[in-house]
């Protein structure tokens, strides 16, 4: 596969990122093989608000890193060891790397994998300090230990049509789901009618704003909220 050409956004220092010519994937990690991987044509991808720390000069991320975390692609290879992926499945990337294997996966704590990251526990794509992982905002991608981290889309034909909102679901939804959890918003939410039925708005990565679906009532702000972004949980 290694004659397709591809491309990502890489960070050149404080307020600047460029796209350009990278390295076609390998199933390798290091000098040794990566048979638990699959290689990823990339569909969607989201520019997260923690890449902005990056670009602007917060972290102490180098030139050169290829950005990304948040990924939706189709499988076009697979290790020899993938058991439940296959070339041409449609998959969800989380953005945190997990081994599946280790005492914290096995505890439910994949944000602190021990096994892919040599530095400190938990890794993710494209991210300072976090592994040293290849970035998915580019055309292709090697993702590891595919049978536990990947979300297979049961019918990809459907999953396309909806593709901007499912994107949502490699880090947006489940990193501020839980916020609508906690007392913050929860106090915040115990007017509204049903809760599941809610519309999502947020400036930031958060939720901000929340507008009933069932009685079409609104929580701060009707028009601050309707310039703002929108989810549909």
């Amino acid at each position: 596969m290694s004659n397709h050409a591809n491309r990502g956004v890489i960070y050149q220092g404080n307020g600047t990122v460029k796209v350009e010519a990278i390295p076609f994937p390998e199933l390798a990690i290091g000098k040794r093989r990566c048979d638990h991987g699959v290689i990823l044509k990339v569909v969607t991808t989201n520019i997260c608000g923690s890449d902005q720390h990056m670009v602007r000069g917060r972290t102490t991320a180098e030139k050169g890193l290829v950005l990304g975390h948040e990924i939706t692609g189709e499988v076009i290879e697979c290790g020899r060891d993938v058991e439940f992926i296959k070339v041409g499945d449609l998959v969800s990337v989380p953005f945190n790397i997990a081994c599946g294997r280790c005492r914290s996966c096995k505890e439910g704590k994949t944000g602190i994998c021990l096994n892919v990251n040599p530095a400190r526990p938990g890794a993710a794509y494209g991210y300072v300090d976090m592994g040293g992982w290849v970035g998915g905002q580019a055309d292709y991608v090697m993702v590891p230990y595919a049978d536990f981290n990947l979300l297979k889309f049961p019918d990809a034909d459907q999953a396309l049509e909806k593709i901007q909102s499912l994107t949502l679901l490699s880090d947006i939804l489940p990193t501020g789901f839980p916020r609508l959890h906690n007392r913050w918003c929860w106090t915040r939410l115990y007017r509204l009618h049903c809760w599941r039925w809610a519309c999502w708005f947020g400036r930031g990565r958060f939720c901000s704003f929340i507008r009933c679906g069932l009685c079409n009532c609104w929580r701060y702000g009707r028009r601050q909220a309707e310039s703002s972004s929108l989810f549909w949980l």
